[in-house]
């Protein structure tokens, strides 16, 4: 470890306030370097305007609090794309102290490209060789002292996942910010004599304007722009009356040369590039192929990556209910003790609407939900793991054929696996798709993927009415029907609503790697604190607020049978047997129970909503609960927790399977099932829907689109289930 980050007292002195940006290109290991540096001090959240992801965090560099910027990883400096404007805009309207340039160093040409950019930016800069382990391996050797004379900065190799690398990198950039007095500016790249002249020209006549950018950037920067014909530059009001002086550049250049001028300069960038990688950079001879060849041989061959695609999906489900049931069964036996520890133990006749509120409402509907989190963390742990090693990369290629039969595009599979997680994020992923067509056909069918929510709901259903051979193959043929119905969707859409032309699909493959035990940490404990978080805000005030639905108005006596008059009658009986008085009593007490539960504001509208979900098989419980899923698909599980809570009409000793098990068949467990992987998507999706399609017509229509094929759906497996006897006893 460096001696600078061992000693802060030995740490230079500099200007409080410190602002370091990352930029680089796509899969360069930029993302792992900002969680190790920021951690947990992390803000996450939209650029205003767009919908590119902003990151920023706090990191020590050598006893210094700096600001961490992580740029969208993007491959030019040009406004192309959302991503290139936002990274463009942050450096020159924001002040940034140093550059972090990540470059993939087993990929160094094509990395180099943006450096050369981000160079005419005249920003303190150190380059970041990043990967370095990856590039030894393939046989890379570089000279970097020569590197750095032809590039103009410093560079430092680094390994993401190596602390004592990234230490040496935070030492590095912190002597390079305390130096900036003494910094050499890097030299220009040398274009074409006609070129250069054409830029000094611009960058003379644009010194006298103000364009109100940071300090650090030449006005070479805006004059190479210019002739680019970059979009940002040439609608910057102050240089407006450049462009005609612009335009004439840039047609005598096209004239003498053949080609424009903004292909000149990416023809001098790359000459640079490949002039400096050729003098700098040795090949050891290595004959041998490399893994990541020989391994996507096989799981990229075309008869053979669905399959192993579909393999490896069912397995992520057999190690969810597998690992999860024994850690489930621990937090369902802690819930269901906790909440009779506090029944037993509560003063009778002091308060008993606080205590059914604290047991019903908090423990019967937060609980409920919470006992499933093995089985989410689980699940994201093992896509964690398929995205950190490359292998979701690969998936994305092995399906965009496939895709294609159902006229989706290539790109869609990214944000419908995303899907798996939340719809949310999904739904803001479409961005990568440039086609309006196909990323609203995208959009439109992503609720139909079984988010993270719905998981609750099959992870409490499942294991009560399916043997445990079968449970993960239902999970697994639960998860793929969404998956197909939402490719017929989108085939059906892309023929009437969305008619257009796919594009090209183009995807980097990155190489495969081992996720770090880190990583793969941080990953599932952001879940697992976001889940945590929504249990105890979102969660549990709609379970407070449900329990109230459910317990108010209460009927009173005027109103009620006198069920305890009918009880004493039948507890006085000598001549009925034990049997059956007990078993009379039971239902008597149900009775009774029911006849409360159908007053209140739940019981009204579970009723109300019977006509219609009774085709089905759902009952008036069953309506309810799909009514606080609109909120929050997971609020399924909790209603149906603090309805059942609420209907115990013995000790209390039954816990909410063992109700539902008693209540209903496997068949209308699966009606149940299919309905909430196919209905109306919870209210946050809508809310991004509407923002992402700017539309409330194609909001409102998705919404009630996605309820009658969830209804139709169920309805047929429901119905043909009785007609064929399938399904309406337990299975064992």
């Amino acid at each position: 470890m460096s001696t600078c980050c061992q000693d802060k007292s030995q740490s230079p002195a500099l200007p409080a306030n410190l602002r370091i940006a990352l930029a680089g290109n796509p899969n360069c290991g930029k993302t792992t370097i900002f969680n190790a540096l920021t951690g947990s001090h992390q803000h996450v959240g939209n650029y205003s305007g767009v919908t590119v992801e902003h990151k920023s965090g706090q990191a020590d560099f050598c006893g210094h609090n700096v600001e961490v910027v992580d740029l969208p990883g993007i491959y030019s400096l040009s406004s192309s794309s959302p991503e290139e404007r936002v990274a463009a805009d942050e450096l020159l309207h924001t002040h940034v102290d140093l550059i972090l340039n990540i470059i993939d160093s087993s990929n160094l040409q094509r990395n180099l490209y943006l450096t050369t950019q981000l160079t005419e930016l005249n920003i303190p800069m150190l380059l970041v060789f990043n990967m370095a382990d990856e590039a030894r391996e393939k046989g890379f050797v570089f000279n970097f002292p020569m590197l750095e004379r032809f590039l103009g900065h410093p560079i430092i190799e680094t390994v993401g996942n190596n602390p004592s690398s990234l230490e040496a990198m935070k030492e590095k950039a912190i002597d390079i910010i305390a130096h900036l007095d003494t910094r050499v500016p890097p030299p220009h790249i040398q274009y074409d004599e006609h070129l250069d002249a054409a830029i000094a020209d611009l960058e003379a006549r644009i010194a006298t304007r103000d364009l109100k950018h940071d300090e650090h950037i030449s006005n070479r920067y805006f004059a190479i722009k210019l002739l680019e014909g970059d979009p940002h530059a040439t609608a910057m009001p102050a240089i407006a009356d450049l462009l005609p002086l612009s335009q004439k550049y840039r047609e005598q250049l096209a004239a003498s040369h053949g080609v424009n001028s903004e292909t000149l300069m990416a023809d001098a960038r790359y000459g640079l590039i490949a002039g400096a990688c050729r003098e700098a950079i040795t090949l050891r001879v290595m004959h041998r192929r490399e893994i990541s060849d020989k391994i996507d041989a096989i799981v990229t061959n075309k008869f053979l990556g669905l399959p192993i695609f579909l393999l490896l999906m069912f397995l992520v489900f057999v190690f969810t209910f597998t690992c999860g049931k024994p850690l489930i069964a621990i937090l369902e036996f802690v819930f269901h003790q906790l909440s009779v520890a506090i029944s037993t133990h509560w003063p009778a006749g002091r308060a008993e609407f606080v205590r059914d509120l604290i047991c019903e409402g908090i423990i019967g509907g937060v609980g409920g939900v919470l006992v499933f989190l093995p089985n989410i963390l689980l699940l994201f742990l093992a896509i964690a793991f398929l995205e950190g090693t490359g292998y979701m990369a690969r998936a994305a290629f092995i399906m965009d054929g496939f895709m294609h039969r159902f006229s989706l595009h290539g790109k869609s599979f990214i944000p419908l696996v995303l899907g798996f997680g939340c719809t949310v994020p999904a739904v803001l992923a479409t961005r990568i798709i440039e086609s309006r067509r196909d990323r609203l056909t995208t959009i439109m069918v992503l609720p139909m993927m079984s988010c993270g929510a719905r998981l609750p709901i099959y992870a409490l259903l499942i294991p009560i009415f399916f043997p445990e051979k079968y449970q993960a193959l239902i999970l697994w043929y639960i998860y793929l029907a969404g998956v197909i119905i939402a490719l017929f969707a989108a085939k059906l859409l892309k023929n009437t609503l969305f008619k257009g032309e796919n594009e090209v699909f183009v995807m980097e493959l990155p190489p495969y790697r081992i996720p770090t035990v880190g990583s793969l940490a941080l990953h599932v404990w952001e879940r697992c604190l976001m889940y945590l978080k929504k249990a105890g805000t979102f969660i549990l005030g709609a379970s407070i607020i449900m329990f109230f639905c459910n317990t108010f108005p209460r009927k009173t006596s005027d109103f009620t049978r006198d069920y305890e008059a009918e009880i004493s009658i039948l507890e006085a009986q000598a001549d009925l047997a034990p049997e059956a008085k007990a078993f009379q009593i039971a239902e008597l007490k149900a009775e009774r129970q029911a006849e409360i539960s159908a007053a209140t504001i739940t019981g009204r509208l579970g009723h109300w909503l019977e006509p219609v979900f009774r085709p089905l098989g759902f009952d008036w419980r069953v309506d309810s609960a799909l009514i606080g899923a609109i909120a929050g698909k997971e609020l399924f599980v909790s209603q149906l927790g603090i309805l059942y809570a609420s209907d115990d009409n013995g000790d209390g000793t039954d816990t909410l399977k063992e109700k539902l098990r008693a209540n209903y068949t496997p068949l209308q467990s699966l009606s149940i099932m299919i309905f909430c992987l196919l209905t109306i998507p919870c209210v946050g999706t809508m809310a991004v829907v509407r923002r992402e399609t700017r539309s409330v017509l194609l909001t409102i229509g998705q919404a009630a689109g996605l309820f009658i094929v969830a209804w139709i759906l169920a309805f047929a497996v429901y119905q043909i289930g009785l007609f064929l006897g399938l399904g309406t006893h337990l299975l064992s």
